[in-house]
């Protein structure tokens, strides 16, 4: 058996335990959010502008991410998860109680951020991290599926829901699939076998940060993370919106949206392959530039169906990407000790991309009533922070790439993850 084979033989629990976790956390809050937009905005008055303002609360996301993170590394990830999934599903429930005022709307919203950070990518990846090594970039990909998943199969029956029976019972039941999906995911996830007594050294936040922060190759990952998400703002809870602008009928758009998710499946699943047989810049740059040309797309006039969900997909493509890339690279170039502190750290950088993102596109939108000149902006932001991953060729790796293929007759066989 390869080793690509035995590793998933050992870890499919926690592999699928973790999946299906990400794919009914936190992550998946966009698709929910995007489908129900219209309905709020339609029975609450709200204006675009101010639903676009809601981004810009994931500057919190620089808190809350780095200290589950950290929370993760020092007590385990199966214990940070736990936290997050209680909260989750009430936060949905609150969200159908809805009256009318828009602070409550942002006020859950800012709670979901704050208290359900752990069932992001900052705690799931080290789940699969800690035990893939030669199939670590798949499995990876794999994980991070997770929410596409959930969005290209769930997006499509939840409007369907929501239009049937109204927003506010398909925030109910949202939450209930939420509820349900992540107690099995923390029951499939075995506890990881920890090091022996004496031989991991306790982790010292005063040694660990200023380490982190020194390392070049920490800020060539943040900044690039920083200028390639800020289009994120318009997937979160725009998308929707904007296709609607360009006249096409709801059913037009739902497509489009679950063509999204799609893109986000290739992006996360394909690249992940990828990560474990080339080099991981060029991987990097060619993940993350693919949205800024989808991205010049969306902002020109055109509104033909196919070439809309061609240019949704390719957003959606990096989208999935970006996560699965960082979450790769923490591996190669810091190790396992501070993975999620520092994966932590580089995703809060996401957070505050697409809090700036989120308030530009509130400006624009107020002024120009237009998502095209906030599309050009942030496609440019895009191809410059792809290009700035291409400097990683340079930089020294902690761990080399295992051979994946089978051991020839007579070779010792590597050892049991």
């Amino acid at each position: 058996m390869t080793r690509y084979g035995k590793e998933f033989r050992v870890n499919w629990r926690a592999l699928a335990g973790a999946t299906l976790g990400l794919g009914s956390g936190l992550s998946i809050n966009g698709y929910a959010h995007s489908i129900m937009a219209p309905y709020l905005l339609a029975e609450f008055g709200w204006t675009k502008a101010q639903l676009a303002l809601i981004g810009s609360i994931y500057i919190l996301g620089m808190i809350s991410i780095p200290l589950a993170g950290r929370v993760a590394d020092v007590i385990g990830a199966r214990k940070a998860i736990l936290f997050g999934l209680i909260f989750y599903p009430l936060s949905w429930v609150g969200m159908s109680m809805l009256t009318g005022d828009i602070r409550l709307y942002y006020a859950i919203n800012i709670l979901q951020l704050l208290l359900c950070a752990t069932t992001t990518t900052t705690v799931y990846c080290r789940v699969v991290a800690e035990r893939f090594t030669a199939a670590r970039g798949i499995a990876l990909g794999i994980m991070a599926c997770g929410p596409a998943i959930a969005g290209a199969v769930g997006a499509p029956i939840f409007a369907q829901y929501v239009a049937a029976h109204g927003w506010r019972t398909g925030a109910v039941a949202f939450g209930i699939f939420c509820a349900l999906a992540g107690i099995v995911a923390l029951l499939l996830i075995p506890p990881f076998r920890a090091a022996p007594a004496g031989t991991t050294p306790r982790r010292n936040a005063a040694k660990d940060y200023p380490a982190i922060l020194r390392n070049p190759v920490f800020w060539i990952i943040f900044s690039s993370a920083f200028l390639c998400c800020i289009p994120y703002a318009l997937a979160q809870s725009q998308l929707n919106v904007m296709l609607l602008d360009k006249k096409l009928s709801p059913t037009a758009a739902g497509l489009i949206i679950s063509t999204f998710a799609i893109g986000m499946m290739i992006g996360r699943f394909g690249l992940g392959a990828a990560l474990d047989r080339f080099p991981t810049h060029w991987v990097a740059f060619t993940g993350m530039a693919i949205s800024g040309i989808g991205l010049f797309i969306l902002a020109s006039p055109v509104t033909h169906v196919a070439v809309l969900i061609l240019a949704v997909g390719m957003f959606g493509i990096s989208f999935g990407a970006e996560s699965d890339i960082m979450a790769y690279a923490v591996v190669r170039y810091f190790g396992m000790d501070n993975y999620s502190t520092v994966l932590g750290l580089l995703i809060a950088a996401s957070g505050g991309a697409m809090t700036v993102g989120a308030i530009l596109l509130s400006i624009i939108l107020e002024r120009t009533d237009s998502y095209s000149p906030f599309m050009v902006m942030a496609g440019v932001a895009v191809l410059v922070g792809a290009a700035n991953l291409l400097r990683l060729r340079t930089v020294p790796v902690l761990e080399e790439k295992p051979d994946p293929a089978p051991a020839l007759p007579g070779k010792p066989q590597p050892a049991s993850i």
